[in-house]
């Protein structure tokens, strides 16, 4: 991994890098109370003396909130190197399989802060280890709410909905709407028109959670990603595929499937048509993406990362459907494909950056030129 230097990641891990070698810690946990902070902390000087590692690096994700951003930012390691979040997703599988890129990044999850200070999440990117471009992404709606939106996907519904019908939706003879509470909704409304507390979203794990709610499944988690879970384990074959749209070849817009999915509500298909459709159609979406990148790039290597890829249904369907199509696919095999694997990632990314000419090394220290954050172009 280059010299050494410690990923301070948003949740879950630790991981330390020195030589060729990484280190990742036990899970720790969403970085959101003192208690799992103090244990993020103990983490750190436990791995620097079991491991003989003085950090001469520190990585974080570029989200300002996140307390593992906050205490690399007020440590006393330099350089410090901001990495966006899916790009660490990506290069957590290239670390894996020695890749140094360019490859097609498939980044599928919940939350992650993006360059433009949306939450990204259904991302498709060109990228090597030291940067990367984003090429197409998922449709941008609002969070109504922000982690509020997380913990009741019926607000993801009401909001897919409202974009594919706007307010007309609310007439629709379907579950959902005649069981929508009015006077919350309402509220929710006027939190999106005057955009208070609705941050934009283009992450494919809330499509998910949307589908779960409209389907009658699940308004309101325990944990992030209970919704998607369910909504997969009801999924049986997929009589058709959904229609969706791409425009101008960079933003896939599913208006179009949340229409064909009311109506398939209206004549009465399961729950476990509705959900075998659901994700046999992601999986198309996904593939015309890598399509679409591949004719951009000429790029024919993917690595698919993020929480979403937990989904083994999924999963499944888009490795089939990218390996006819002329396709490699690399997964995360040694690191979960969540935010468990992240710091690997930010770890190669810091590496690699600093291995650039661009980074010069002074009495034992990196002294970084220029900006943290570097966007890729194609020749």
């Amino acid at each position: 991994m280059g010299n050494q230097s410690v990923g301070g990641v948003p949740v879950s891990r630790l991981n330390f890098a020195k030589d060729k070698q990484a280190f990742l810690s036990h899970h720790i946990g969403d970085l959101e109370n003192l208690e799992t902070l103090t244990s993020f902390r103990e983490g750190i000087a436990h791995y620097q003396k079991l491991f003989g590692i003085k950090p001469q690096a520190i990585a974080y994700d570029l989200h300002p909130e996140y307390l593992a951003t906050k205490y690399a930012l007020e440590s006393d390691v330099n350089p410090k190197i901001g990495v966006q979040h899916h790009h660490a997703h990506i290069a957590s599988v290239m670390a894996e399989h020695g890749l140094e890129g360019p490859v097609i990044g498939v980044a599928a999850d919940g939350t992650g802060y993006g360059t433009d200070g949306a939450i990204w999440g259904g991302e498709i990117l060109f990228a090597d280890l030291a940067s990367f471009e984003r090429l197409i992404h998922l449709a941008y709606v609002p969070l109504p709410g922000g982690e509020q939106a997380i913990r009741q996907p019926w607000r993801m519904a009401a909001v897919y909905l409202q974009q594919a019908y706007g307010d007309g939706f609310l007439d629709l003879k379907i579950p959902f709407v005649k069981q929508l509470d009015r006077q919350k909704w309402n509220a929710i409304n006027q939190m999106i028109r005057h955009g208070v507390n609705c941050p934009a979203t283009s992450s494919l794990g809330r499509l998910f959670d949307a589908v779960a709610a409209l389907v009658g499944l699940r308004a309101d988690v325990h944990y992030e990603g209970q919704a998607a879970m369910e909504l997969e384990m009801q999924a049986g074959p997929a009589g058709h595929t959904y229609p969706f749209e791409i425009q101008a070849e960079s933003v896939l817009d599913v208006r179009p499937m949340i229409h064909a999915i009311v109506d398939d509500i209206r004549r009465g298909s399961s729950v476990a048509e509705v959900s075998g459709c659901f994700h046999r159609t992601v999986a198309q979406i996904l593939l015309r993406a890598c399509q679409i990148a591949r004719g951009q790039t000429g790029e024919t290597q993917v690595a698919l990362s993020g929480g979403v890829f937990q989904n083994k249904l999924l999963l499944e369907q888009l490795l089939l459907l990218l390996e006819a199509d002329g396709f490699k696919a690399y997964l995360n095999r040694q690191v979960p494909p969540n935010d468990g694997g992240l710091s690997l990632g930010q770890a190669a990314i810091a590496a690699a950056r600093l291995a650039q000419p661009s980074a010069t090394w002074q009495s034992g220290n990196f002294a970084v030129q220029g900006s943290s954050f570097a966007t890729m172009k194609r020749s």
